[in-house]
């Protein structure tokens, strides 16, 4: 897999499209650079862009930016409800795919040396790429903000680590680290009080807020023996938030960066913001993601949704990510799109158009054509998505039986088994066609001279072995559908058991088509000991789904007094 690094820079400039358009463009600029948002904000006089590519790539579109938004944007000017110390605020690097933490941090002193050097901004490191504990934060840096800077740039211990230790008027200064993904979160409420949106902001924050006596706002500090104010931690681990008040759509809102979303999930902060803002009689009307989020933050809070209401969670990636952006109010303040918003949606490869992606008219049509492929292959493991689609529909139905609420979470944990395998075999329908398409290729390689004639036997090898292994996975996870058909055919509601039975005919043609091709690609693979255990596996496989199949129709057949 190629190294994939993402760069979400944030800029100082919310309001002019011009200069916008063109930190954008320079960005734009660099080859092999995927620019997937950009996220202007008027209220907070900020934009946020979400970049990604090659490392290098991504250190050459970042300083770019840097270098545009340094030439374009005046500090002394700028006015906004965003903390911020520079034109180019703070600019991560998030390794995506491919890429070590550590291999990243080397990318963001790179980039910060190549800015405090060549451009004369004052660069600090924050995060992964800080080895100070106490400058990790970026709070911590950028305390004071853009007017406080000219003084604190001053003191030994605030010394940049890269560029003068003379604050820019124009440009002021930059944070560039390294980090784990982080998502912006603002949630919405109903009222215009920065003070309360604060309060509940206090409530959840890891940070918390500083012990008082009496009154919690006014009342004396309450300090250790050691001098340091005591802090009631707030509820939230890996969660930064303040208040705020956004003119532009006449709300205050807790705003949240979520820095560790597995020990934090999005959903969790959300509910959490509900309570605490219910308890001071605040209600919650919406939430606004800032920038971009991964598809599994909006799957896991689709099921977390759905098993809040005792319905069965193995439902498909489309709904779930209708229900999360409906019970978290995404689209409170404008448009949600998925397309736009969840990255692996954007940063996905579209090689052709994939088979999944087309109607079912269409895939005939395709398959009917004197093109070798999509052939049987692919049409195995649509079998196979088929069969796990089958029993997943069982599953869902009988969680919802009248009767049958006490068993619920038995059927949704099958339905999201259910869905799981069923998208498996999907995207394997395309790979079968890409594995027949590397065959040919590989054929059709130059063999003129000894070199060429060694590379296209190494690429005929290669393919002929992928075309059989394609196949063989078509075996593997169609065979596992049988287990989801078994338990729906004795467990599953009644009405439903002729289903089951067709997707037990469903699994085992896959099982049995995907057989024939990995048969029949065998023949072009060379290396006899790696074939022969492919081969006698798939045998082994196709006896048990020959097996499954009859036992699971003998337990419908049963069910429907034939």
């Amino acid at each position: 897999m190629k190294k994939l690094i993402e760069c979400v820079p944030n800029f100082s400039e919310g309001k002019d499209e011009k200069v916008i358009r063109a930190i954008a463009d320079s960005i734009r600029s660099v080859e092999g650079i995927k620019l997937l948002n950009i996220d202007p904000g008027k209220a907070t006089n900020r934009t946020v862009i979400t970049f990604v590519g090659a490392p290098e790539d991504v250190v050459e579109a970042a300083f770019r930016s840097i270098k545009t938004a340094g030439e374009l944007i005046d500090m002394r000017k700028h006015k906004g409800e965003h903390p911020r110390m520079g034109a180019t605020d703070v600019c991560p690097l998030v390794p995506l795919y491919g890429i070590s933490m550590k291999e990243t941090v080397e990318y963001a002193l790179k980039l910060a040396k190549r800015v405090g050097e060549e451009l004369g901004i004052p660069v600090y490191l924050y995060e992964e790429a800080q080895p100070k504990k106490e400058r990790k934060n970026l709070s911590v840096i950028r305390a004071g903000e853009y007017e406080g800077f000219f003084k604190k740039i001053q003191l030994p211990e605030w010394k940049p680590d890269f560029g003068p230790a003379i604050m820019d008027e124009k440009r002021g200064a930059t944070v560039i680290g390294a980090r784990d993904f982080l998502i912006a979160y603002n949630v919405n409420l109903n009222t215009t009080s920065v003070r309360r949106a604060n309060s509940v902001a206090f409530d959840v924050r890891e940070a918390g807020r500083v012990m008082r006596e009496g009154d919690p706002i006014t009342g004396k500090i309450v300090y250790n023996p050691d001098g340091t104010p005591k802090v009631i931690p707030g509820s939230l681990k890996h969660v930064k938030a303040i208040g705020w008040y956004i003119e532009e759509y006449g709300i205050a809102q807790v705003s949240m960066n979520l820095t560790n979303i597995r020990e934090t999930p999005l959903h969790v902060a959300f509910d959490e913001v509900c309570k605490k803002a219910s308890e001071r009689g605040l209600r919650v009307t919406g939430s606004e993601l800032v920038g971009l989020i991964p598809l599994q933050c909006l799957l896991d809070a689709g099921k977390y949704f759905l098993k809040k209401q005792k319905r069965s969670a193995g439902v498909s990636e489309k709904e779930l990510i209708k229900i999360a952006v409906k019970s978290l109010g995404l689209d409170d303040l404008k448009p949600f799109n998925p397309e736009e918003r969840i990255i692996e949606y954007l940063i996905k490869d579209k090689i052709d158009k994939e088979l999944t992606q087309i109607s079912i008219a269409d895939f005939a049509d395709q398959t009917a054509s004197e093109s070798p492929a999509p052939g049987g292959g692919s049409v195995a493991a649509l079998l196979g998505s088929l069969a796990a689609s089958l029993g997943t529909m069982v599953a869902n139905l009988s969680s919802h039986k009248r009767g049958w609420d006490h068993r619920w979470e038995f059927f949704s944990d099958w339905a999201e088994k259910g869905q799981k395998q069923k998208e498996i075999l999907l995207n394997l329908i395309n790979e079968d066609t890409l594995a027949f398409k590397k065959v040919m290729e590989a054929l059709a390689l130059p063999r003129s001279n000894e070199e060429e004639m060694a590379l296209r036997k190494r690429a005929i090898t290669d393919a002929n072995k992928r075309a059989m292994e394609v196949p063989f996975l078509v075996m593997q996870e169609s065979l596992k559908c049988m287990g989801l058909l078994e338990a729906m055919a004795k467990e599953g509601n009644p009405a439903s058991a002729s289903d089951a039975g067709v997707g037990a005919l469903c699994a085992r043609s896959a099982v049995w088509g995907a057989w024939m091709n990995v048969c029949i690609n065998a023949a072009g693979v060379e290396d006899e000991e790696w074939k022969r255990s492919i081969l006698n596996k798939g045998k082994e496989i196709l006896n048990l789904a020959i097996q499954k199949e009859k036992e699971i129709i003998a337990c419908v057949e049963q069910k429907m007094n034939l």
